[in-house]
Protein backbone atom coordinates (compact mmCIF):
# COMPACT_ATOMS: atom_id res chain seq x y z
CA UNK A 1 0.00 0.00 0.00
CA UNK A 2 1.36 3.43 -0.60
CA UNK A 3 0.24 5.27 1.75
CA UNK A 4 1.29 6.14 5.27
CA UNK A 5 3.18 3.71 7.40
CA UNK A 6 0.16 0.95 7.35
CA UNK A 7 1.73 -0.77 10.46
CA UNK A 8 3.77 1.96 12.21
CA UNK A 9 1.61 2.92 14.58
CA UNK A 10 2.62 -0.28 16.81
CA UNK A 11 5.25 1.43 19.12
CA UNK A 12 2.86 4.53 19.64
CA UNK A 13 0.16 2.46 21.33
CA UNK A 14 2.54 1.25 23.64
CA UNK A 15 2.25 3.84 27.41
CA UNK A 16 5.57 5.09 25.86
CA UNK A 17 7.68 7.65 28.09
CA UNK A 18 11.96 8.79 27.34
CA UNK A 19 14.33 7.12 29.32
CA UNK A 20 17.79 7.74 29.41
CA UNK A 21 19.85 10.25 28.17
CA UNK A 22 20.09 11.76 24.93
CA UNK A 23 23.83 12.53 23.70
CA UNK A 24 24.86 14.49 21.13
CA UNK A 25 27.35 13.27 19.04
CA UNK A 26 28.80 12.78 15.61
CA UNK A 27 25.43 11.18 14.58
CA UNK A 28 23.02 12.78 17.15
CA UNK A 29 21.25 11.16 19.86
CA UNK A 30 22.74 7.97 21.04
CA UNK A 31 20.14 5.74 21.64
CA UNK A 32 22.34 3.04 23.50
CA UNK A 33 22.56 5.19 26.55
CA UNK A 34 21.58 3.93 29.82
CA UNK A 35 17.94 3.64 31.59
CA UNK A 36 17.45 5.05 34.71
CA UNK A 37 18.34 2.95 37.80
CA UNK A 38 14.62 2.20 38.96
CA UNK A 39 13.84 1.03 35.03
CA UNK A 40 14.39 -2.97 34.76
CA UNK A 41 15.88 -3.46 31.32
CA UNK A 42 14.34 -5.78 28.61
CA UNK A 43 14.29 -9.56 29.82
CA UNK A 44 14.12 -8.64 33.80
CA UNK A 45 10.70 -8.54 35.18
CA UNK A 46 9.35 -5.66 36.27
CA UNK A 47 9.00 -4.58 39.62
CA UNK A 48 6.20 -1.95 39.06
CA UNK A 49 3.61 -1.10 36.51
CA UNK A 50 5.10 2.15 35.33
CA UNK A 51 3.52 5.77 36.58
CA UNK A 52 4.70 7.59 33.38
CA UNK A 53 1.92 7.22 30.26
CA UNK A 54 1.80 8.58 26.66
CA UNK A 55 0.75 11.71 27.64
CA UNK A 56 2.91 12.13 30.93
CA UNK A 57 4.26 15.90 31.74
CA UNK A 58 7.98 14.54 31.24
CA UNK A 59 9.53 11.18 30.68
CA UNK A 60 12.91 10.50 33.49
CA UNK A 61 16.13 11.26 31.41
CA UNK A 62 17.62 14.30 29.74
CA UNK A 63 16.20 15.32 26.65
CA UNK A 64 18.60 16.64 23.62
CA UNK A 65 17.79 19.79 22.31
CA UNK A 66 15.90 19.22 18.83
CA UNK A 67 17.54 21.40 16.12
CA UNK A 68 16.03 23.99 14.42
CA UNK A 69 16.07 21.95 10.56
CA UNK A 70 13.40 20.89 8.08
CA UNK A 71 11.16 18.83 8.58
CA UNK A 72 10.80 19.63 12.86
CA UNK A 73 7.60 21.81 12.47
CA UNK A 74 4.97 21.07 9.90
CA UNK A 75 1.39 22.31 9.99
CA UNK A 76 1.28 23.58 13.56
CA UNK A 77 3.01 19.79 14.72
CA UNK A 78 6.21 20.74 16.49
CA UNK A 79 8.58 18.03 17.65
CA UNK A 80 9.58 19.82 20.81
CA UNK A 81 11.74 17.21 22.64
CA UNK A 82 13.95 13.90 22.03
CA UNK A 83 14.76 11.27 24.46
CA UNK A 84 17.28 8.15 23.61
CA UNK A 85 15.24 4.82 24.93
CA UNK A 86 11.15 4.28 25.98
CA UNK A 87 9.72 2.12 28.59
CA UNK A 88 6.88 0.78 27.33
CA UNK A 89 3.65 -0.23 28.98
CA UNK A 90 5.19 -3.11 31.40
CA UNK A 91 7.53 -0.43 32.88
CA UNK A 92 10.36 -2.30 31.15
CA UNK A 93 12.93 0.39 29.35
CA UNK A 94 14.13 -0.27 26.36
CA UNK A 95 17.23 1.54 25.40
CA UNK A 96 17.58 1.32 21.65
CA UNK A 97 14.72 3.05 21.01
CA UNK A 98 13.98 6.41 20.57
CA UNK A 99 10.78 9.03 22.16
CA UNK A 100 10.13 12.09 20.85
CA UNK A 101 7.96 14.60 22.25
CA UNK A 102 5.39 17.46 20.15
CA UNK A 103 3.04 19.55 20.49
CA UNK A 104 -0.25 20.49 18.33
CA UNK A 105 -1.61 24.01 17.52
CA UNK A 106 -4.93 24.33 16.42
CA UNK A 107 -5.60 27.74 14.59
CA UNK A 108 -8.70 26.67 12.93
CA UNK A 109 -12.18 28.24 14.07
CA UNK A 110 -13.30 24.61 15.18
CA UNK A 111 -11.92 21.48 16.95
CA UNK A 112 -9.56 19.37 15.15
CA UNK A 113 -8.40 16.12 14.78
CA UNK A 114 -4.53 15.36 13.68
CA UNK A 115 -2.94 12.41 12.36
CA UNK A 116 0.83 12.80 12.40
CA UNK A 117 3.60 10.56 11.13
CA UNK A 118 6.93 10.47 12.57
CA UNK A 119 10.16 9.21 10.74
CA UNK A 120 13.54 8.92 11.81
CA UNK A 121 16.72 7.18 9.99
CA UNK A 122 17.27 3.68 11.37
CA UNK A 123 14.11 3.36 12.97
CA UNK A 124 10.58 2.34 12.72
CA UNK A 125 8.20 5.09 11.68
CA UNK A 126 5.41 5.82 13.71
CA UNK A 127 1.83 7.31 13.52
CA UNK A 128 -0.15 9.07 16.40
CA UNK A 129 -3.64 10.19 16.31
CA UNK A 130 -4.27 13.84 18.50
CA UNK A 131 -7.48 15.32 19.09
CA UNK A 132 -10.12 16.70 18.97
CA UNK A 133 -8.08 20.39 19.96
CA UNK A 134 -9.99 23.04 20.15
CA UNK A 135 -9.81 26.35 18.37
CA UNK A 136 -6.34 28.10 18.80
CA UNK A 137 -5.12 25.24 21.62
CA UNK A 138 -2.18 23.38 21.86
CA UNK A 139 -1.56 19.99 22.85
CA UNK A 140 1.10 17.75 23.42
CA UNK A 141 2.05 14.38 23.12
CA UNK A 142 4.80 11.93 22.92
CA UNK A 143 5.86 8.75 20.40
CA UNK A 144 8.38 6.24 20.35
CA UNK A 145 10.05 4.11 17.04
CA UNK A 146 12.02 1.02 17.64
CA UNK A 147 15.55 0.78 16.04
CA UNK A 148 15.05 -0.45 12.89
CA UNK A 149 16.26 -4.10 11.74
CA UNK A 150 20.12 -4.07 10.42
CA UNK A 151 20.13 -0.35 10.54
CA UNK A 152 22.13 2.25 11.97
CA UNK A 153 20.36 4.85 14.09
CA UNK A 154 20.53 7.89 13.17
CA UNK A 155 20.28 9.62 16.29
CA UNK A 156 18.28 13.11 15.89
CA UNK A 157 17.08 12.93 12.70
CA UNK A 158 13.28 12.61 13.13
CA UNK A 159 10.90 14.27 10.90
CA UNK A 160 7.18 14.96 10.42
CA UNK A 161 6.66 13.19 6.76
CA UNK A 162 3.00 14.01 7.00
CA UNK A 163 0.26 15.91 9.47
CA UNK A 164 -3.24 15.44 8.12
CA UNK A 165 -6.12 17.28 10.02
CA UNK A 166 -9.95 16.53 9.97
CA UNK A 167 -13.25 18.85 11.44
CA UNK A 168 -14.09 16.73 14.83
CA UNK A 169 -16.95 16.53 13.87
CA UNK A 170 -16.22 14.91 10.52
CA UNK A 171 -14.03 12.45 12.15
CA UNK A 172 -14.67 8.65 10.82
CA UNK A 173 -15.34 6.03 13.75
CA UNK A 174 -14.60 2.55 12.92
CA UNK A 175 -14.99 1.47 16.46
CA UNK A 176 -16.02 3.22 20.07
CA UNK A 177 -19.71 4.47 20.86
CA UNK A 178 -21.82 4.82 17.65
CA UNK A 179 -22.41 8.09 16.27
CA UNK A 180 -25.42 10.46 16.78
CA UNK A 181 -26.61 9.54 12.67
CA UNK A 182 -26.85 6.04 14.06
CA UNK A 183 -24.20 5.03 11.40
CA UNK A 184 -20.37 4.80 10.93
CA UNK A 185 -18.59 5.34 7.86
CA UNK A 186 -14.76 5.03 7.17
CA UNK A 187 -12.37 3.92 4.60
CA UNK A 188 -9.45 1.59 4.72
CA UNK A 189 -6.27 1.13 3.72
CA UNK A 190 -6.89 0.80 0.26
CA UNK A 191 -4.64 -0.84 -2.38
CA UNK A 192 -2.35 0.59 -5.38
CA UNK A 193 -1.08 -1.58 -8.25
CA UNK A 194 0.55 -0.20 -11.57
CA UNK A 195 -0.76 3.16 -11.25
CA UNK A 196 -4.26 2.02 -10.30
CA UNK A 197 -5.58 2.86 -6.63
CA UNK A 198 -8.53 1.27 -4.77
CA UNK A 199 -9.74 2.24 -1.46
CA UNK A 200 -12.76 0.67 -0.03
CA UNK A 201 -15.65 2.83 1.89
CA UNK A 202 -17.75 1.12 5.21
CA UNK A 203 -21.00 2.09 5.82
CA UNK A 204 -22.27 0.02 9.18
CA UNK A 205 -25.78 0.58 10.81
CA UNK A 206 -24.69 0.94 14.41
CA UNK A 207 -27.98 2.39 15.32
CA UNK A 208 -31.47 1.15 16.29
CA UNK A 209 -33.66 2.00 13.23
CA UNK A 210 -33.60 0.86 9.84
CA UNK A 211 -30.95 2.94 7.18
CA UNK A 212 -32.15 3.52 3.57
CA UNK A 213 -29.26 4.57 1.08
CA UNK A 214 -30.22 4.92 -2.79
CA UNK A 215 -27.28 4.35 -5.18
CA UNK A 216 -23.98 5.73 -4.48
CA UNK A 217 -22.09 7.91 -1.50
CA UNK A 218 -21.92 11.76 -2.37
CA UNK A 219 -18.34 13.04 -2.52
CA UNK A 220 -16.14 16.23 -2.16
CA UNK A 221 -12.64 16.28 -2.81
CA UNK A 222 -10.91 18.69 -0.44
CA UNK A 223 -7.13 19.82 -0.84
CA UNK A 224 -4.75 20.29 1.52
CA UNK A 225 -5.44 23.67 2.83
CA UNK A 226 -9.45 22.29 2.81
CA UNK A 227 -10.88 23.83 0.17
CA UNK A 228 -13.07 21.93 -2.16
CA UNK A 229 -11.46 21.16 -5.24
CA UNK A 230 -13.52 21.83 -8.39
CA UNK A 231 -13.03 20.11 -11.95
CA UNK A 232 -12.90 16.80 -11.18
CA UNK A 233 -15.29 14.24 -12.30
CA UNK A 234 -17.30 11.70 -10.07
CA UNK A 235 -18.10 9.40 -12.36
CA UNK A 236 -18.99 5.54 -11.61
CA UNK A 237 -16.43 3.19 -10.87
CA UNK A 238 -16.57 1.21 -14.33
CA UNK A 239 -15.91 4.25 -16.22
CA UNK A 240 -12.67 4.45 -14.62
CA UNK A 241 -11.33 1.21 -14.56
CA UNK A 242 -13.14 -2.50 -14.52
CA UNK A 243 -12.53 -4.01 -10.54
CA UNK A 244 -14.34 -7.32 -11.23
CA UNK A 245 -16.96 -8.86 -8.83
CA UNK A 246 -20.46 -8.31 -8.55
CA UNK A 247 -22.22 -5.77 -11.35
CA UNK A 248 -21.80 -2.18 -9.74
CA UNK A 249 -25.24 -1.16 -10.28
CA UNK A 250 -26.95 1.84 -8.18
CA UNK A 251 -29.83 0.93 -6.35
CA UNK A 252 -32.16 1.15 -3.29
CA UNK A 253 -30.59 -0.88 0.16
CA UNK A 254 -31.62 -0.97 3.61
CA UNK A 255 -29.42 -1.52 5.85
CA UNK A 256 -31.01 -3.28 9.16
CA UNK A 257 -29.35 -2.21 12.41
CA UNK A 258 -25.99 -4.22 12.95
CA UNK A 259 -25.67 -4.61 8.40
CA UNK A 260 -23.11 -3.15 6.44
CA UNK A 261 -22.55 -1.87 3.31
CA UNK A 262 -19.41 -1.21 1.17
CA UNK A 263 -18.72 0.75 -1.37
CA UNK A 264 -15.31 2.18 -3.36
CA UNK A 265 -13.36 4.60 -5.16
CA UNK A 266 -10.80 4.48 -7.66
CA UNK A 267 -8.81 6.43 -9.88
CA UNK A 268 -5.28 5.85 -12.10
CA UNK A 269 -2.15 8.78 -10.73
CA UNK A 270 -1.44 9.08 -14.75
CA UNK A 271 -0.06 12.05 -15.90
CA UNK A 272 -0.15 13.31 -19.60
CA UNK A 273 0.68 16.51 -19.27
CA UNK A 274 2.96 19.18 -17.92
CA UNK A 275 0.85 20.85 -14.77
CA UNK A 276 -2.61 20.24 -14.04
CA UNK A 277 -1.94 17.02 -11.68
CA UNK A 278 -4.32 16.90 -8.54
CA UNK A 279 -3.07 15.82 -4.96
CA UNK A 280 -5.51 16.03 -2.54
CA UNK A 281 -5.74 13.96 0.62
CA UNK A 282 -9.09 14.62 1.76
CA UNK A 283 -12.36 13.38 0.56
CA UNK A 284 -15.49 14.53 1.99
CA UNK A 285 -18.46 12.15 2.32
CA UNK A 286 -21.90 11.86 2.21
CA UNK A 287 -23.92 8.01 2.99
CA UNK A 288 -26.28 9.68 1.32
CA UNK A 289 -27.92 13.12 0.36
CA UNK A 290 -28.71 15.20 3.35
CA UNK A 291 -26.19 13.34 5.66
CA UNK A 292 -23.69 14.48 7.78
CA UNK A 293 -20.49 14.36 6.42
CA UNK A 294 -17.40 12.60 7.26
CA UNK A 295 -13.70 13.15 5.95
CA UNK A 296 -12.07 10.16 5.15
CA UNK A 297 -8.20 10.64 4.10
CA UNK A 298 -7.68 8.34 0.66
CA UNK A 299 -4.69 10.91 -0.38
CA UNK A 300 -5.79 11.57 -3.81
CA UNK A 301 -3.83 11.83 -6.32
CA UNK A 302 -5.57 12.07 -9.51
CA UNK A 303 -2.49 13.10 -12.08
CA UNK A 304 -4.29 15.01 -14.92
CA UNK A 305 -6.95 12.29 -15.86
CA UNK A 306 -9.37 14.65 -13.78
CA UNK A 307 -11.95 11.46 -13.15
CA UNK A 308 -12.87 9.73 -9.51
CA UNK A 309 -14.63 6.84 -9.90
CA UNK A 310 -17.01 5.44 -7.05
CA UNK A 311 -19.17 2.30 -6.33
CA UNK A 312 -22.60 2.17 -5.66
CA UNK A 313 -23.32 0.74 -2.03
CA UNK A 314 -23.92 -2.96 -1.52
CA UNK A 315 -24.32 -5.20 1.12
CA UNK A 316 -21.71 -6.37 3.01
CA UNK A 317 -21.97 -10.27 3.74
Amino acid sequence: MRRSFAGVGVLALLALAGCGTAEPGAGGARAEALCPSKAPRYGEVPRDRPTATADAPRPPGTPTPVPSSTGTARDGVRITRLYAGAIDEEGVCRPSSLTAEFEVTNPAAHDMTYTVVFDAKGYTGASRAVGPVGPGKTVHGRVAMSRSYGDAAGGTSVSLMSVRSIPSAEAPAPGGPCPASGVRVYADEGDAAMGLRVVGLHLENCGKEPYAVDGRPELEIIDAEHERVDGVKILPSAEVAQLGGPPDVARPLTLRPGERALSGIVWRNTVEAVGGAVNAPYLRVRARAGAAPVTVTPELDLGTTGRLGVQAWRKQE
